[in-house]
């Protein structure tokens, strides 16, 4: 039996509906996490994050929106770092004790400087540039 012959516009059709499905899988997902083929995305400067009294000595305050981390170590020692974990890239959301902590797969970053305090994550949280004038914290 002799099946009937394509005609060349289908195929082609096709063809372009299977690449546009296959672009559209491809794309990011959510702050719920991404492939760790993704670069983290950093914040983007200009805009007032937080007053200085919001950001609690030993802990921080994450600002998911602008994808930075504000931390205190020490009273009035402001540090900012990315707030993608550079495990896999989730956004951070937590922190506590002292640590920056992953949601995804367990990691935890110290407030002081961002380096790794537990894995699986191996590289520090990228800094980011604030600045801290009269009692307001803005994104360099």
């Amino acid at each position: 039996m002799t099946l009937p012959a394509t005609p060349r516009r289908t195929v082609l059709l096709a063809a372009g509906g299977a690449a546009a499905a296959l672009t559209a899988a491809c794309g990011t997902y959510g702050d719920g996490g991404s492939s760790s083929s993704d670069k983290p995305t950093h914040a983007s400067g200009g805009g007032e994050l937080a007053k200085t009294a919001d950001i609690p000595v030993g802990g921080g305050k994450i600002f998911a929106d602008e994808k930075v981390v504000v931390t205190q170590p020490t009273k009035d020692d402001f540090k900012a770092f990315s707030a993608v974990c550079t495990h896999q890239g989730c956004t951070v959301s937590r922190v506590a004790d002292g640590v920056i902590r992953c949601p995804c797969h367990g990691s935890e970053f110290r407030v002081a400087d961002g380096s790794v305090a537990r894995g699986p994550a191996s590289v520090p949280l990228p800094a980011e540039k604030i600045t801290v004038a009269r009692g307001t914290i803005s994104l360099a």
